[in-house]
């Protein structure tokens, strides 16, 4: 096993926490909160020079993204736009005086509440917002632009709204080539870029269009296309475009980067979940988190907890289940709530709403609680350090 360390990186609803963990992957310590009590959606971190950032905000605060560039000791906030702080501020000196309020021009003004995602790659760190559009920085968080190719695209005027508003919740990169980005909004569907986001294309294609049966719930596949409620997205390692998602409505498979979509969903529990992982080596080794359904209460099947994982790209599937609760579980495990580590065994981390975090150092085989009595968990990723 690695002696490498890692940091599981957790936004919560009550501001963002890092879970440390020793060589070996052991003796976890929880680090908290941070960035002033902020809902964090998405917390991100760039291995090779140890800065992470924390991203969300709402209606209060606005939007926003947090950076620290010393482990998390200290943050500095970004704001991008406003929030009712700003119009009481604005209409009460005492209270304006009382946080500190500049009156600064935000550059974004009021066109978004919140910061959904955060993505970083080839020293090109993207945000996705709610409504939906897509953030880009050169300078690592200092500035940013929209990238008006995406919010132009002639179907923008016909995305609807998933239950939590038109967001765009996933951002996936190419490592390979730069220009290359795939992203997940709900529910409009998967887009690509090939050409650093100038143009794009949507791509929510069944494979086999008759194939997906009659089914009325108003996310399942139909018109020749998978839904376009995508919950999260991520690409296989290796050559090639092969992707893998959880949608609300079944885990699909892609091998030609998302122009046509395999139902792998035979052999879960559900067709509903949130999160999808991909094995950092193996591109047919995946993990999901069924739970019962929208309608039912959004905890896993029979309140008894699983991660189910694939060792051959959906073909089959198997629950693991040792060591997570098997008895009135009612947790919801939500979209970016999962996150692997690169070490041999791949370590996989999950967060629940009710604040726990579940760590696995063996591919999933066996699960230890790592953390408990956090507030709600809205995102969960890793930061590998050699």
């Amino acid at each position: 096993m690695s002696s490498r360390s890692v940091t599981v990186l957790i936004g919560t609803t009550k501001g963002a926490f890092l879970v440390d963990g020793s060589n070996d992957r052991d003796g976890w310590a929880v680090k908290g909160p941070f960035c002033d009590g902020w809902p964090i959606n998405h917390m991100i971190g760039d291995p090779e020079s140890g800065t992470l950032w924390a991203a969300g905000g709402g209606d209060w605060h606005g939007a926003g993204v947090w950076c620290s560039r010393d482990g998390g000791g200290t943050w500095d906030l970004v704001r991008l736009t406003r929030g009712t702080i700003d119009d009481w501020a604005e209409n009460d000196a005492d209270f304006a005086a009382m946080i500190n309020w500049s009156g600064e021009a935000l550059p974004f003004s009021d066109t978004f509440s919140q910061i959904w995602s955060l993505g970083y790659a080839h020293g090109t760190l993207y945000a996705g917002t709610k409504p939906a559009s897509l953030l880009a920085s050169t300078d690592g968080g200092k500035s940013w632009e929209r990238i008006e190719g995406l919010s132009n695209h002639p179907s923008a005027g016909s995305w609807n709204p998933g239950a939590a508003g038109l967001v765009l919740h996933t951002i996936v990169s190419d490592p390979a080539e730069p220009g290359k980005l795939w992203i997940g909004i709900s529910a409009a569907g998967v887009f690509a870029t090939e050409d650093g986001g100038a143009t794009w294309e949507r791509r929510n294609r069944l494979s086999n269009a008759d194939s997906c049966g009659h089914h009325d719930h108003p996310a399942a596949p139909r018109d020749g296309e998978i839904g376009h409620c995508v919950h999260n997205m991520m690409r296989a390692p290796g050559t090639g475009d092969l992707l893998y998602q959880q949608n609300h409505h079944g885990v699909w498979r892609s091998v030609d980067g998302g122009r046509n979509w395999d139902d792998i969903t035979e052999g879960l529990p559900s067709t509903f979940g949130f999160p999808i992982r991909v094995h950092p080596r193996d591109p047919q080794t995946i993990w999901t988190v069924p739970l019962n359904g929208d309608s039912q209460g959004r905890y896993p099947p029979d309140a008894s907890a699983a991660v189910w994982r694939s060792r051959d790209g959906g073909a089959s599937w198997q629950d693991l289940r040792r060591g997570l609760p098997q008895q009135s579980c009612y947790f919801t495990v939500l979209r970016q709530a999962m996150a692997g580590d690169t070490h041999n065994p791949a370590g996989i981390y999950f967060g629940t709403n009710s604040g726990s975090v579940f760590a696995s150092l063996d591919e999933g085989d066996s699960w230890d609680e790592i953390a408990r009595h956090l507030p709600t968990i809205l995102a969960v990723e890793v930061l590998d350090r050699g």
